[in-house]
């Protein structure tokens, strides 16, 4: 199969690469679909010992079961794999298993390929009629799902009377402001200092955008439930900031590991904040139910390229040139 390969930092090589094998309890997924995720230029750029190269990256995807009981199956893909048996798996916590691996960490390689290998409950099916495009959406909307019901849960009361704020207008700040409407609320504000990704985001229905410090932004002190899905210093000094005495701080970002929390504040004012990490099994079957069903509106911000063409898109999201929150590879197959 072809593949794209993380080779060294800032190189992707499109290369012949061995097909994976189903292993028992798995099916062997043909794919249509994969986005480029944070975490996969994270890896690129050199900031992830987690993903050595040489590997095989992406883990946002979906595509066509091929073989066994259920071939022909279109599906969109949980790629964290938990072990099923260990007390937060039994807890229905698999996000937090001690055993967990996922897609495009060693041991298994990712879906920037012809080809995955993925256990049976980590498929989703995919109605027909639904573009498989925007089925390989439901992860990276499903970790702002995660984080909208844990901020709702602690505010423990309904969010349709609440200020919300995103930080970062990226597939996951997007994810979580569309996730955020879908779950109730009414005030949400996505704040990304891009313009051109603002300009692409002004007519995304369910919230508004701003960038940083223009007269919309919320106002310090402000916010009940924050969410910064960017995850560097500067983006959670604004979160501090921006909470109200009592409100939450849900921070999916993975941006850079310390720095920009105002303890001191969030202790005065009892802030909760909360890291939240993917998602559990049924966020994400709740997730991809609200694509299929319309919920999430269109789904019209995402750009497609060829798979071969996958180091010019990383290129170009790392120099800022892209006005699509998400930029979904598309992989070539031959007949």
């Amino acid at each position: 199969m072809k593949a794209l390969v993380y080779t060294g930092v800032g190189e992707l090589t499109y290369s012949d690469s061995p097909a994976p094998e189903a292993r028992d309890g798995e099916h062997l997924i043909r794919i249509e679909a994969s986005g480029i995720c944070g975490s996969d230029m994270h890896a690129f750029l050199g900031h992830d010992e987690r993903r050595p190269a040489p590997l095989i990256l992406g883990h946002e995807a979906a595509g066509v079961i091929t073989g066994g009981p259920r071939d022909g199956e279109r599906v969109t893909i949980n790629p964290l794999v938990a072990c099923g048996h260990c007390d937060n798996c039994t807890a229905n916590l698999e996000n937090l298993c001690s055993n967990r691996q996922i897609i495009s960490m060693p041991p298994r390689q990712g879906a920037f390929a012809g080809y995955v290998s993925m256990p049976d409950r980590n498929l989703v099916s995919v109605p027909e009629g639904v573009d498989l495009r925007h089925a390989a959406l439901a992860e990276p909307i499903a970790c702002g799902w995660h984080a909208v019901r844990l901020g709702k849960r602690i505010l423990g009361q309904d969010l349709s009377d609440m200020r919300c704020a995103v930080i970062g207008g990226g597939a996951i700040g997007v994810g979580a402001a569309l996730a955020l409407n879908a779950q109730g609320a009414r005030d949400i504000t996505v704040i990304e200092p891009n313009e051109l990704r603002r300009a692409r985001l002004a007519d995304v229905a369910g919230f508004e955008v701003c960038a940083p410090g223009e007269p919309a932004a919320p106002e310090n002190g402000s916010v009940d439930l924050v969410i910064d899905g960017v995850g560097y210093a500067g983006t959670r000094a604004a979160a501090s900031a921006m909470a109200r005495a009592g409100g939450v701080i849900a921070h999916i970002g993975l941006g850079e590991a310390t720095g920009g929390l105002d303890v001191r504040r969030m202790t005065l004012q009892e802030i909760t904040f909360i890291g939240t990490y993917t998602y559990t099994a049924q966020d994400f079957a709740d997730t991809a139910a609200a694509i299929f069903d319309g919920r999430l509106g269109p789904l019209d911000w995402i750009e497609s390229r060829p798979l071969a063409d996958g180091q010019a898109a990383f290129t170009d999201i790392r120099a800022g040139n892209v006005a699509a929150p998400k930029i979904i590879l598309i992989p070539e197959h031959e007949e």
